[in-house]
Protein backbone atom coordinates (compact mmCIF):
# COMPACT_ATOMS: atom_id res chain seq x y z
CA UNK A 1 0.00 0.00 0.00
CA UNK A 2 1.10 3.58 -0.39
CA UNK A 3 2.00 5.99 2.64
CA UNK A 4 1.92 9.50 2.89
CA UNK A 5 2.93 11.36 5.19
CA UNK A 6 2.33 15.20 4.34
CA UNK A 7 3.33 17.98 6.71
CA UNK A 8 2.87 21.77 6.02
CA UNK A 9 6.92 22.04 4.61
CA UNK A 10 5.66 19.67 1.79
CA UNK A 11 5.76 15.79 1.64
CA UNK A 12 7.94 13.76 3.75
CA UNK A 13 7.56 10.33 2.54
CA UNK A 14 5.86 8.88 -0.02
CA UNK A 15 6.27 4.99 -0.64
CA UNK A 16 5.51 1.73 -1.09
CA UNK A 17 4.74 0.31 2.66
CA UNK A 18 3.62 -3.43 4.38
CA UNK A 19 2.18 -1.89 7.60
CA UNK A 20 2.08 1.81 9.28
CA UNK A 21 1.62 1.82 13.30
CA UNK A 22 -0.03 5.24 14.05
CA UNK A 23 -1.54 6.74 17.54
CA UNK A 24 -5.08 8.32 17.00
CA UNK A 25 -7.64 9.33 19.68
CA UNK A 26 -9.08 5.53 20.20
CA UNK A 27 -5.72 4.75 20.61
CA UNK A 28 -2.59 3.40 18.68
CA UNK A 29 -3.68 1.28 15.46
CA UNK A 30 -1.84 -0.67 12.91
CA UNK A 31 -2.66 -0.50 9.02
CA UNK A 32 -2.10 -2.92 6.49
CA UNK A 33 -2.83 -3.65 2.85
CA UNK A 34 -6.50 -3.72 2.39
CA UNK A 35 -7.41 -2.40 6.00
CA UNK A 36 -11.20 -1.02 5.95
CA UNK A 37 -11.50 2.24 4.89
CA UNK A 38 -11.19 5.47 7.84
CA UNK A 39 -10.55 8.72 8.10
CA UNK A 40 -9.63 9.96 11.76
CA UNK A 41 -7.51 11.91 14.26
CA UNK A 42 -4.07 11.26 14.91
CA UNK A 43 -2.46 12.77 17.90
CA UNK A 44 0.74 13.92 18.47
CA UNK A 45 2.70 10.45 18.94
CA UNK A 46 5.22 8.07 17.26
CA UNK A 47 4.60 6.92 13.62
CA UNK A 48 6.37 3.48 13.06
CA UNK A 49 6.45 1.66 9.12
CA UNK A 50 7.77 -1.52 8.13
CA UNK A 51 8.19 -0.97 4.54
CA UNK A 52 8.59 -4.78 3.51
CA UNK A 53 6.47 -7.60 5.76
CA UNK A 54 9.24 -9.85 5.90
CA UNK A 55 11.44 -6.72 7.65
CA UNK A 56 12.33 -7.35 11.46
CA UNK A 57 11.19 -4.92 13.93
CA UNK A 58 15.08 -3.93 13.76
CA UNK A 59 14.54 -2.34 10.42
CA UNK A 60 11.21 -0.15 11.10
CA UNK A 61 11.25 3.11 10.97
CA UNK A 62 10.04 5.77 13.19
CA UNK A 63 8.90 9.57 12.62
CA UNK A 64 7.49 12.13 15.55
CA UNK A 65 4.64 13.90 14.44
CA UNK A 66 2.70 16.40 15.68
CA UNK A 67 -1.36 16.00 16.04
CA UNK A 68 -3.61 15.79 12.18
CA UNK A 69 -5.61 13.55 10.16
CA UNK A 70 -5.26 9.85 9.02
CA UNK A 71 -7.11 9.14 5.75
CA UNK A 72 -6.89 5.55 5.18
CA UNK A 73 -8.51 3.24 2.13
CA UNK A 74 -7.59 -0.43 1.00
CA UNK A 75 -4.61 1.45 -1.35
CA UNK A 76 -3.06 4.23 0.99
CA UNK A 77 -2.50 5.54 4.17
CA UNK A 78 -2.21 9.52 3.81
CA UNK A 79 -1.27 11.29 7.25
CA UNK A 80 -1.72 14.99 7.54
CA UNK A 81 0.05 16.56 9.96
CA UNK A 82 2.19 20.31 11.07
CA UNK A 83 5.47 18.63 11.32
CA UNK A 84 6.79 15.22 11.13
CA UNK A 85 10.50 14.23 11.85
CA UNK A 86 12.74 11.09 10.94
CA UNK A 87 14.75 9.88 13.33
CA UNK A 88 17.62 10.78 11.66
CA UNK A 89 16.82 14.15 11.86
CA UNK A 90 16.58 14.61 15.52
CA UNK A 91 19.30 15.18 17.69
CA UNK A 92 18.51 14.04 21.29
CA UNK A 93 20.59 16.73 23.31
CA UNK A 94 18.83 19.43 21.66
CA UNK A 95 15.52 17.73 21.98
CA UNK A 96 16.62 17.03 26.11
CA UNK A 97 17.14 20.84 26.56
CA UNK A 98 14.11 21.46 24.91
CA UNK A 99 12.13 19.43 26.91
CA UNK A 100 13.68 20.55 30.42
CA UNK A 101 12.93 23.82 29.10
CA UNK A 102 8.79 23.09 28.56
CA UNK A 103 8.55 21.48 31.77
CA UNK A 104 9.82 24.49 33.59
CA UNK A 105 7.66 26.98 31.24
CA UNK A 106 4.84 24.67 32.60
CA UNK A 107 6.17 24.76 36.00
CA UNK A 108 5.91 28.68 36.14
CA UNK A 109 2.37 29.32 33.96
CA UNK A 110 0.45 31.86 35.17
CA UNK A 111 -2.81 31.18 33.52
CA UNK A 112 -4.38 27.98 31.67
CA UNK A 113 -2.90 29.47 27.87
CA UNK A 114 0.48 29.47 29.15
CA UNK A 115 -0.18 25.90 31.00
CA UNK A 116 -1.86 24.15 27.40
CA UNK A 117 1.12 25.89 25.52
CA UNK A 118 3.59 24.20 27.71
CA UNK A 119 1.98 21.13 27.97
CA UNK A 120 2.03 21.21 24.26
CA UNK A 121 6.12 21.86 23.93
CA UNK A 122 6.36 18.88 26.73
CA UNK A 123 4.32 16.52 24.83
CA UNK A 124 6.06 17.20 21.30
CA UNK A 125 9.83 17.07 22.97
CA UNK A 126 8.72 13.88 24.73
CA UNK A 127 7.59 12.54 21.55
CA UNK A 128 10.64 13.61 19.55
CA UNK A 129 12.94 12.21 22.50
CA UNK A 130 11.15 8.03 22.46
CA UNK A 131 11.37 8.47 18.01
CA UNK A 132 15.10 9.10 19.06
CA UNK A 133 15.86 6.60 21.62
CA UNK A 134 13.94 3.80 19.14
CA UNK A 135 16.35 5.49 16.00
CA UNK A 136 19.22 4.99 18.45
CA UNK A 137 18.52 1.06 19.54
CA UNK A 138 17.77 0.28 16.03
CA UNK A 139 21.21 1.45 14.84
CA UNK A 140 22.90 -0.68 17.47
CA UNK A 141 21.25 -3.67 15.91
Amino acid sequence: MQFQLVTLAGVKLDEAVYEVILPTTEGVISVFPSHEALVTVAVPGVVTVRRRKEDSDDELEYFAISGGVVEINQERVRILVDEAEHGDDIIEAESQAALERALKLQEESNDQVELEKAHQLVDRHAVRLKVAELHRRRRRH
